[in-house]
């Protein structure tokens, strides 16, 4: 009976680790206790030290806590970032609560809206790794081959045979998405039954 609730308790873990690489990993800014703020205190971890020890993924989301109508985020580009130029981001945020989902690897760039806290670090990089998972269904394109130029006549005794036809490689028309989706399935399909075992 424990080895049957054990299996079961494994195939769930399993399948709460496939729900969470689908939809994505929520971050507060800075960890749990994270403000979206100048540092107080120069010797503390910066947030870009905070961001290099993560693995941000494509799904995962950040979020920032400040305190609304007294701060904002800024997405800039790199330049922007580096001369902490708050004139023309790509986005502007100013509800206190903003979440930014990942759709893209990278890295985004993120300021304070207010200039001379940029100027005192209050400044992020979070650099989201690229989606390795991605299965192309696009085969490669099948070589061209030159025409060639007839054989010099054969006597008549001779019977030419077909010239053999030129095939690519069969197309994978199963997505990363498909595959994640029908597993997931057929765990579910396992515990459902773990249960009734038990």
């Amino acid at each position: 009976m424990a080895k049957k609730s054990g299996f079961a308790v494994t195939i769930f873990g399993v399948m709460l680790l496939l729900v969470q690489n689908v939809c994505g990993v929520e971050y507060q800014v800075g960890g749990s206790k994270g403000i979206w703020g100048v540092p107080s205190d120069p010797n503390a971890q910066s947030l870009n030290q905070w961001a290099e020890s993560r693995r941000f993924q494509i799904g995962d989301s950040i979020v920032f806590n400040y305190q609304s109508g007294q701060d904002s985020v800024l997405l800039v580009n790199q330049d922007d970032y580096n001369n902490c130029h708050t004139e023309s981001p790509i986005k502007h945020f100013s509800d206190g609560h903003t979440i930014i989902k990942f759709e893209k690897s990278g890295p985004h760039y993120f300021i304070s809206g207010i200039k001379d806290n940029c100027l005192k670090n209050e400044k992020l990089v979070v650099v989201v790794l690229a989606d390795r998972t991605k299965q192309y269904s696009s085969p490669p394109p099948a070589p061209v081959e030159e025409p060639q130029s007839p054989p010099p006549e054969a006597p008549a005794q001779m019977n030419p045979t077909p010239s053999p036809i030129a095939e690519g490689p069969p197309s994978n028309a199963a997505s990363s998405s498909t595959s994640i989706i029908s597993f997931f399935l057929g765990l579910t399909g396992m515990v459902a039954t773990s249960m009734i075992l038990l």
